[in-house]
């Protein structure tokens, strides 16, 4: 159960909301969960946190003439403009706590192939959750 939990919050600390998972993860490697197990888990639901956000920024263009469309042109442009000029390795970035989660997005605004995109996003989760926990180990 606690490594359905940990999914949960880590997809969920993926998207634009508000969490983080990395005390979580911690917590259970603290309390003597099997670390690949819960790197795995916590991993995997970060990583597919991050393809929610992929698949919203592919189809968000979709609705820019609306009314209640959440982002403003000038910012959208000047995200695209930030993520041209950097590239698709920024999305090895995609881990960390302040722009990474939007990053993910504009990732999808700017149809970076969905697999590469992956590809990338996971490899940069899997190592900070790998650092975490080698920290809590030995905290």
């Amino acid at each position: 159960m606690a490594l359905l939990t940990l999914f949960t919050v880590a997809f969920l600390a993926a998207t634009l909301l508000p969490l983080y998972s990395e005390f979580m993860l911690a917590g259970l490697i603290l309390q003597g969960y099997e670390p690949l197990a819960v790197w795995a888990t916590a991993t995997a639901g970060n990583t597919l946190g991050s393809a929610v956000n992929w698949a919203l920024g592919r189809y968000l263009l979709h609705y820019q003439d609306r009314r209640w469309f959440p982002v403003k042109q000038k910012s959208l442009a000047k995200s695209q403009a930030w993520f041209q000029r950097w590239g698709v390795w920024s999305l090895l970035l995609a881990w960390l706590p302040v722009g990474g989660d939007p990053l993910t997005l504009v990732a999808g605004v700017m149809r970076v192939n969905f697999w590469l995109f992956l590809l990338l996003v996971a490899a940069g989760k899997a190592a900070r959750y790998a650092f975490v926990i080698y920290a809590a180990g030995f905290l």
